[in-house]
This record gives C-alpha cells, sequence and structure tokens, in this order.
C-alpha cells in the first residue's frame, strides 16, 4: 500500500498486464503500459518500487517483443528513479536479459548503454567488458546502423574505465568496426581509435599508446588493400583535427 496514487487507479494499473485483458480489450494495452511506467515509479518514488517491482518484471519477460523494446529504450531513465541499489538488484537482471534479446530489443539497451554503465558501481560495471564485443553480431549482418551506434557510444564509454582495460577489451571492437563494410560505420570508428588514443595519452599510458599507434601501422598502412591504406589516412585526418 501508498498513499501517493488513489489505490483504485494503481491498481487497475496494474491489472494491465494481465493477459486476458490484453486478448479481450486491446493487444497494445501492455506496451502503453511498459511506456508509462517510468513516469509512474516516479510518481511514487523509489520508497514505493515494490509496488511495481512485479509488473516491470512480468513486462520484461513479455512475448510481445515491442513490449521489451519499450523498456529496454527506459531502462536507463529508471535506474535514475531508483538509485544504484536497487538498480544492482532488480535492473541489471532485467538489463542482462535485454542483452540477449532481438536487436529490436537490443538496439533500445544499446542506445543509452552508456547512460545505465555509468549509474553501476565500478566493480559491476567491469563485468560487461566482455559482453560489449557481442554487440558487433547482429540478428541481420545488413543492420549497420547497430554497429554505428555501438561506435558512438564506445566513445562515450571510454571515459568509464582505466587505459589496461579499453586496450584490453575495447581497443579489439574498435579495430573490427573499422573494417566494417559499411564506410559510415567505419568513419565514426575512426573517430573511435583517436578517442582511445586520447585516452591513453591522457592518463600518461603512453607505452599502451604507442602499442597501438603500431598495431594500426601493422594493420593498415601496411595493408595490402587500399580500402585499409585508406583507414589509415582518415584515422590521420580524424587525429589531427582532434588535436587541432
Amino acid at each position: 500500500l501508498q498513499d501517493i496514487i488513489p489505490q483504485p487507479l494503481l491498481d487497475q494499473y496494474l491489472s494491465m498486464t494481465d493477459p486476458a485483458r490484453a486478448q479481450t480489450v486491446d493487444t497494445e494495452i501492455a506496451k502503453h503500459c511498459a511506456y508509462s511506467l517510468p513516469g509512474v515509479a516516479l510518481t511514487l518514488g523509489r520508497q514505493n518500487w515494490h509496488c511495481l517491482k512485479d509488473t516491470y518484471e512480468t513486462l520484461a519477460s513479455d512475448v510481445q517483443w515491442k513490449v521489451r523494446r519499450t523498456l529496454a529504450f527506459s531502462i536507463h531513465e529508471l535506474a535514475v528513479i531508483l538509485g544504484d541499489q536497487l538498480t544492482a538488484a532488480d535492473l541489471v537482471p532485467i538489463f542482462n536479459g535485454f542483452l540477449k534479446d532481438l536487436d529490436e530489443v537490443r538496439i533500445g539497451v544499446l542506445k543509452h548503454l552508456y547512460d545505465f554503465l555509468k549509474l553501476l558501481h565500478a566493480d559491476k560495471r567491469r563485468e560487461y567488458l566482455y559482453q560489449l564485443q557481442e554487440f558487433v553480431v547482429t540478428d541481420n549482418s545488413r543492420n549497420w546502423r547497430f554497429r554505428y551506434e555501438l561506435a558512438e557510444q564506445l566513445i562515450l564509454i571510454l571515459e568509464l574505465y582505466n587505459p589496461n582495460d579499453v586496450y584490453d577489451y575495447l581497443r579489439h571492437i574498435a579495430l573490427t568496426l573499422c573494417s566494417d563494410k559499411v564506410s559510415e560505420v567505419r568513419w565514426i570508428s575512426f573517430k573511435l581509435v583517436v578517442a582511445i588514443l586520447q585516452k591513453f595519452y591522457a592518463n600518461n599510458a603512453n607505452a599502451l599508446g604507442l602499442n597501438f599507434i603500431n598495431e594500426l601501422v601493422v594493420r593498415f598502412r601496411h595493408c595490402s588493400k587500399w580500402v585499409g591504406r585508406q583507414a589509415f589516412a582518415f584515422i590521420c585526418q580524424v587525429g589531427v583535427f582532434f588535436l587541432c
């Protein structure tokens, strides 16, 4: 029980996840419920999250991917409302489920990946380093915007990890994206590569920076294909732009 919202109104809202209602009233009713859930959570406050927790978990496992997609797009907003403790306990397991879902659901998590990860404690955040590379693989390889979004998010995510973690995990993803078949993905990936170099030298990790530069030279400057050598030229161009 709570005294923020009239209890009959809240009970009516919570009943929207009833499968029988979806069949007899409106097939989109669960989606509408998912869309408005962050607003209801904000109104109730984190002290009344227990009123919504079961409903949220029910929606997160709904058979309709549109319902799960709606929650995936707003999970970072709900995390801000609930705070770090409730997020770690109740949202992280659902977040992990979304990471393994359909691309239509995963894109919702990906678009706000930085916003969600920055709310986690450093030890919990570090657990996702290995999982980030899974975003490179999609259900449809022609879905290049998915990989483009990944590169954009990684540019932001760099600040959340130390240089060694960036070198061991994120560097490999950046190099893979730099060889993408779609030029738009390659171009944003060149910015990611330069941002990684900036990360190294800004944190006095000069040895890592030099190793990465040597790897770029071997992989692209001396590439047997012209597209690889062109990539190296573009990386240098982006780097000069940032330095200026």
